[in-house]
């Protein structure tokens, strides 16, 4: 028995000894439920300091000031919230969530095929609803996900789901609703020598092919697209169709100011208007993004920044500044095992130039916008799910944020999950020790 079979069944040995047990997502909502007395932060910008909101059959029927409003609470189930915090379900975007258990175990990664162009892959059907992770993000907030594919150029499309589900069929927002490209860039060389002069030069031409293959493919799926009854079916084409009609978003990742320029314009070549994700480098063409109207996907603010000469405090800054400009802005956190902290990254960029409720934006309706949910989520609005939480304290500080319920379509979900466990057995333990 070798050194790698030993490793791996020493971790499947561990996970099935401190795995949680299964959660089974909750049942529908049976009763109009009205919450009394919290502090609604609605997610469009606006603060209720005392409001009411009203649920039933998993949509919001009623929202407001609790001050000036007569509620009927007949046969209602009433939640007192006083002096507690009530928030949408926060959104996470561009993620592997579902798609990768444990990193170091190739077994579990699914995230990412062979080849640079796949718009025929389709993250949803490999969403895992039975992985640990969701239960620990949900317990921060995080009740929704885009469930995104990675690795090649055209990576496939991504899907936006809710957080409790037996199935990704039951889990699914929004199927399919972008297609993911990695815009070519090329590599910064510093040596000026004659043999990195000629590698610069090589991996420019490659960079320049890549570029060439991503507009065949673009112009001949716009082909097919407008072609009624194709006489062969070709799946890639196919994939890629709802692209040309508006129905499905594009969501481009560039950072280099020369390379969202360029990925803008190829987008709009096409008469496609892109997500930019990533944006390094976005707030020196505000004026170019704005016109074009461009959404912005920032990364998560405790980065160092990508070039030497950058102000160092620039990843905090960026998303305000382009925000506070009126580019609709997201935050996101790429990997998986991190979106727990999503709330808190929004926290951080309300500490830098952007007010809190406008910061809590860019993790709800913001958000939504960009995945094309906002008719559904984002925001604690009349008509739309009853996807939110309560929270204690302030869901954007670390050492506040202590969500006590939560609900995901009116479904009032269990918040258990295996780090809870693990804090309370291992507590327990030296809490006996102590006693004795």
């Amino acid at each position: 028995m070798n050194k790698y079979t030993l490793t791996l069944m020493a971790i499947a040995f561990s996970l099935n000894s401190f795995a949680q047990a299964n959660i089974s997502p909750a049942e529908p909502q049976d009763k109009r439920t009205v919450i009394m007395g919290a502090k609604l932060h609605l997610g469009t910008g606006q603060l209720i300091e005392n409001g009411y909101l009203i649920f039933d059959k998993g949509k919001i029927t009623g929202v407001g000031d609790a001050t000036v409003a007569r509620i009927d609470l007949t046969d209602a189930k009433v939640i007192n919230a006083n002096d507690k915090h009530v928030y949408p379900g926060f959104i996470a975007p561009i993620t592997n969530l579902g798609l990768v258990e444990i990193s170091s175990v190739k077994a579990t990664l699914d995230y990412s095929e062979i080849g640079e162009l796949n718009p025929h892959i389709r993250a949803l059907v490999a969403y895992n609803t039975d992985s640990k992770v969701p239960a620990t993000i949900r317990s921060n907030g995080v009740l929704m996900a885009q469930i995104t594919p990675q690795g090649g150029t055209l990576s496939g499309s991504s899907s936006v789901v809710q957080l409790d589900a037996w199935n990704w069929e039951d889990a699914a927002i929004r199927k399919d609703d972008a297609q993911h490209l990695n815009w070519p860039v090329t590599p910064k060389f510093r040596s000026s020598g004659s043999r990195a002069a000629g590698s610069a030069e090589a991996v420019k031409e490659r960079t320049q092919k890549a570029i060439n293959n991503l507009d065949q493919l673009f112009a001949e799926a716009k082909a097919y697209a407008e072609t009624d009854k194709p006489a062969v079916i070709n799946t890639r084409m196919a994939a890629m169709r709802r692209l040309f009609d508006g129905s499905q978003k594009l969501f481009i990742n560039a950072n280099a100011e020369k390379d969202i320029l360029a990925a803008v314009k190829f987008a709009k070549k096409y008469g496609i208007t892109p997500v930019l994700v990533g944006g390094d480098e976005a707030y020196l063409i505000i004026p170019f993004l704005k016109e074009n109207n461009i959404t912005v996907v920032v990364k998560e603010p405790h980065n160092l920044p990508n070039n030497s000469d950058d102000d160092v405090n620039m990843p905090y800054k960026n998303a305000g500044l382009l925000a506070n400009a009126g580019l609709n802005v997201v935050m996101s956190l790429h990997s998986y095992w991190q979106l727990r902290n999503l709330p808190f990254m929004a926290g951080t960029i309300a500490a830098w130039g952007l007010d809190k409720e406008k910061a809590l934006q860019t993790i709800t309706l913001n958000t939504a916008k960009a995945l094309g949910i906002d008719k559904l989520a984002g925001s604690l609005e009349i008509g739309k799910d009853a996807t939110f939480f309560i929270s204690a304290g302030d869901a954007l500080d670390m050492k506040t944020n202590k969500v006590e319920k939560a609900f995901i379509q009116g479904r009032d979900i269990n918040l258990d999950n295996l780090h809870k466990q693990l804090d309370k057995k291992f507590s327990d333990k030296y809490l006996l020790k102590s006693q004795k």
